[in-house]
């Protein structure tokens, strides 16, 4: 298949675009429900998301926020899903990669790695050897997992993070920007600082906890 269907028209859905170029897809369109997007990127926008299932295409998520990426994508057939790897990432060759991941310019994945379905493993990231990344998790610009890292679903790894090596990471959390994570976490939530500590949701504005993209974000 030739032709490309991305699913949101947003500054992620141009990264998106602009990979799937490089994988000598030859027509890329979008989908998005809002009605006032005509083009992203200089592509045309065509539809609206819930098109992609009868849409003679490839199809690719480009949303950042995790919960619409699962949602959409979960309504999707499989085999209409595909994964997107930046011919500039670095990828061992016995590396999974899940259905509907994007794997961005200057990533290195390691031997041994998985990488579940719906990821976004973002610009000059890197995931050591042995890790296990969930689905619908977004390892942002810049952040690093050393090896044997476990990272559960939906878990958002925040720009310029590190995680130490044997370390887990529960579903569902947050990791700050710059943040170090030293120790395992057992919960949900948002954690900050060098060493990451669990954030007090009622003493701090989580406005600035960066990443990438805000996890309320369309893009």
């Amino acid at each position: 298949m030739n032709k490309l269907a991305i699913i949101g028209a947003s500054g992620h859905g141009k990264v998106v675009a602009d990979i799937a170029k490089k994988n000598s897809y030859r027509e890329i369109v979008f989908l998005d429900d809002d009605e006032n997007v005509h083009e992203c990127g200089g592509y045309p926008v065509i539809g609206k998301s819930i098109e992609a299932e009868r849409i003679d295409a490839d199809v690719i998520v480009g949303i950042g926020n995790a919960d619409i990426r699962k949602r959409i994508q979960e309504s999707i057939p499989v085999e209409k899903l595909t994964t997107l790897v930046h011919p500039d990432a670095v990828v061992a060759e016995d590396v999974v990669i899940g259905a509907g991941t994007v794997v961005m310019a200057g990533v290195v994945i390691n031997p041994g790695a998985k990488i579940g379905k719906g990821c976004i493993i973002n610009t000059c990231s890197s995931v050591d050897h042995d890790c296990t990344v969930g689905d619908y998790v977004h390892i942002a610009v810049g952040s690093h997992l050393c090896g044997t890292v476990i990272v559960g679903d939906g878990t958002w790894i925040g720009a310029g993070a590190t995680v130490r090596n044997n370390a887990s990471i529960s579903s569902d959390c947050m990791i700050g920007a710059g943040a170090v994570v030293i120790s395992n976490i057992e919960e949900s939530g948002i954690f900050i600082g060098v060493p990451a500590r669990r954030m007090e949701m009622g003493k701090k504005s989580t406005k600035n906890m960066g990443g990438g993209i805000p996890p309320n974000s369309k893009s």
